[in-house]
């Protein structure tokens, strides 16, 4: 033997250290790609409300326009329109946006939006 007892711990500290600091960094990277995820979905759902309201705006033009026009609001929120239709007067709107974190879960954000006239009294969508 090397003089060394079983009982001798030298060097354990390191050991603790760099499994502390994996622990960290593993927790950082999820914290990281959640606040990402977090994120992509607020930016699809403001794309996908900002989308329907101007798509409905246009609903009087027919779907072509109203969802031209949510296309391209959403393309400057930096969202992709996934489906857009008209319903009568309300524009139906959903919207997908990418993201990249350090993980390799790769699922876009989407959102969906509804957005027409208010309903007048007696409607029973105004309940």
């Amino acid at each position: 033997m090397t003089g060394r007892r079983l009982t001798d711990d030298s060097g354990v500290a390191s050991v603790w250290a760099a499994t502390a600091a994996a622990v960290l960094l593993l927790v950082a990277t999820v914290g990281v790609d959640l606040a990402a995820a977090v994120r992509a979905r607020h930016v699809a759902a403001a794309a996908a409300d900002l989308s329907a309201l101007a798509a409905a705006t246009r609903s009087v033009d027919g779907a072509d326009s109203a969802c031209a026009l949510a296309a391209e609001i959403a393309d400057r929120n930096g969202a992709v329109v996934v489906s857009c239709e008209l319903d009568g007067w309300d524009a139906l709107v959903e919207t997908e946006v990418p993201w990249t974190g350090l993980l390799p879960v790769r699922a876009p954000a989407t959102a969906r939006a509804r957005a027409g006239p208010a309903a007048p009294d007696g409607d029973p969508r105004a309940s």
